[in-house]
């Protein structure tokens, strides 16, 4: 039996409450140019999909010119980083959860399909830095999320085998790369969900299986 040694925390929806603020970056760049995601299209189609994967079905469905991706793809990241600066705040109930985990002795690892600057600076804001061994953008791999690789390559920079890592995750795509890549599964619908009993609770189901 395998005792859990790393938990694997997803970062949009998990540990900061960003997925309004990428939402609301990206309609604000594409409306320049007169287009936007309706809100149920971006929950039941594009949450948790990285911008570029987002922009390239967008000129696949709606007709988005392909040469203005990498324009706009700057300008969301630029209005990223405006509302992380105006709302991006620490939570307690996650700063306790990591500096207990931590001190447990559990590796702690952020794995987004953000890039990288954006997941550092919420990492920095939220003062959650000091917690993390391991940060894992859509920058560091091939295939973002639903495809396993993020997680399998986060293990292999742990030294972990999948057994050992529970993945914190809240949507369909971060669940399916979290199953896909063999790690147990912690399935939170909101940021509240993500605390030191419930992380706990389901660490100790799983040992005890």
């Amino acid at each position: 039996m395998h005792k859990v040694k790393a938990i694997l925390f997803d970062m949009d929806g998990v540990l900061i409450d960003a997925k309004e603020w990428h939402y609301e970056a990206l309609n604000k760049a594409l409306l320049l140019f007169g287009m936007e995601i309706n809100r149920h299209d971006h929950l039941v189609t594009y949450d948790g999909l990285p911008t570029k994967k987002k922009l390239e079905m967008l000129s696949k469905e709606k007709g988005l010119p392909v040469e203005l991706h990498n324009f706009i793809n700057e300008i969301k990241q630029q209005y990223t980083i405006e509302i992380t600066f105006a709302k991006c705040k620490p939570m307690f109930l996650h700063e306790y959860a990591l500096s207990k985990l931590k001190n447990e002795g559990y590796k702690i690892a952020v794995c987004s399909n953000s890039i990288r600057d954006t997941i550092v600076l919420m990492m920095e804001k939220s003062h959650l830095s000091k917690y993390i061994d391991l940060i894992l953008s859509n920058q560091d791999i091939k295939n973002p999320k639903p495809d396993p690789e993020m997680y399998i390559t986060a293990m292999k920079k742990l030294n972990m085998i999948s057994e050992e890592c529970l993945i914190v995750e809240d949507n369909d795509y971060g669940v399916k790369s979290a199953l896909a890549s063999g790690g147990h599964l912690l399935r939170v619908q909101r940021v509240f969900d993500v605390n030191y009993l419930n992380i706990k609770n389901r660490i100790t189901d799983i040992e005890a299986i």
